[in-house]
């Protein structure tokens, strides 16, 4: 079995141009069924049948599996059946007949316009590390940047006098994505004032470095976000995505075309943008709620309804 999950994985590193941390799951978690399978006395991808599929997936329940992990591990299983029935290394793809668990749409969490704002100004400029955070601030939140996207960015993908930077997303797939005056400002003073003072002799062409001058890594963005976040008093956890969802909802929020934020964000397809149309509407109907007369519950008059003030009569006066 080990034989085609090899193969698999080398097709999605040379044909999919799939991201390292795809590969890793698609990897460990079709090894772990596969040594399920084992334990259950099947030991080829032909002999896998729907009822097995089936035990597998009350065992995912059991070990206390999220139904969204589940549903990614079907996922997961359905294209690698789908590419063993490519290679003709099964003629029927058992995953087709699974139910995935019904996994509730979660809204994006995002930043307020001051938790943004709170974010971005807590670095210590008077540093080298400090102009770093800012400018990789800057760039997740005013460009939308994936983590990704701003970890592979080289010092050639910026374009300041434009406010534009090259970024390569998902599949190796080169878009443009732009930028405002702060993170140009923040960028050029990092450049200037703070890479030097990081980079080595070793250090090429990478615009992010770490403290030995090497490409600054995902899980290191990572801790310098929840960082600086703890720094400008946000409570509650914040990961580079947020900045990326913070984004997409405040140009929303102030009245941008979808299609631009679209565009803006790199996504292929539109239904992957409306999410962040949800984010708005629940927005709006948190402010309608809050502040229209007419908005409250039924038994409340919420100041719609009065007495004409007349003694010895119950009439009322409604008001239109």
């Amino acid at each position: 079995m080990n034989e085609y999950l090899l193969r698999y994985i080398t097709y999605l590193i040379a044909e999919k141009n799939a991201s390292p941390y795809t590969v890793r799951n698609y990897r460990r978690e079709i090894e772990a069924f596969a040594e399920f399978a084992q334990g259950q006395g099947v030991t080829t991808w032909e002999a896998v049948d729907l009822p097995l599929l089936r035990r597998w997936l009350a065992w995912l329940t059991t070990q206390g599996y999220a139904k969204a992990s589940i549903a990614r591990q079907v996922s997961e299983m359905r294209s690698f059946y789908h590419y063993l029935r490519r290679e003709r290394v099964v003629e029927t793809n058992p995953v087709v007949g699974l139910s995935s668990p019904k996994v509730p749409k979660r809204l994006p969490r995002y930043l307020n316009v001051q938790e943004a704002v709170a974010l971005l100004t807590a670095p210590d400029t008077s540093t080298p590390q400090g102009l770093r955070d800012r400018a990789i601030l800057e760039l997740l939140y005013g460009a939308g940047l994936r983590v990704g996207e701003l970890v592979n960015l080289d010092i050639g993908h910026l374009d300041l006098g434009r406010g534009e930077l090259r970024a390569l997303g998902k599949g190796d797939k080169e878009r443009v994505a732009l930028m405002g005056e702060p993170a140009r400002a923040a960028l050029s003073r990092y450049l200037a004032e703070g890479r030097p003072h990081l980079a080595t002799k070793a250090s090429r062409s990478a615009l992010f470095l770490n403290r030995f001058g090497g490409r600054l890594s995902t899980v290191s963005v990572t801790k310098i976000v929840h960082k600086h976040s703890k720094r400008g008093g946000i409570e509650r956890r914040v990961t580079p995505h947020m900045l990326r969802h913070s984004f997409a909802t405040h140009l929303l929020d102030g009245g941008a075309d979808l299609r631009a934020v679209q565009e803006l964000l790199g996504h292929e397809n539109l239904v992957t943008t409306q999410i962040y149309t949800h984010v708005s509407q629940s927005k709006l109907r948190e402010v309608y709620l809050r502040t229209h007369p007419r908005a409250g519950d039924a038994g409340d008059n919420g100041g719609t309804e009065e007495t004409n003030g007349s003694e010895g009569t119950n009439e009322t006066l409604i008001r239109p």
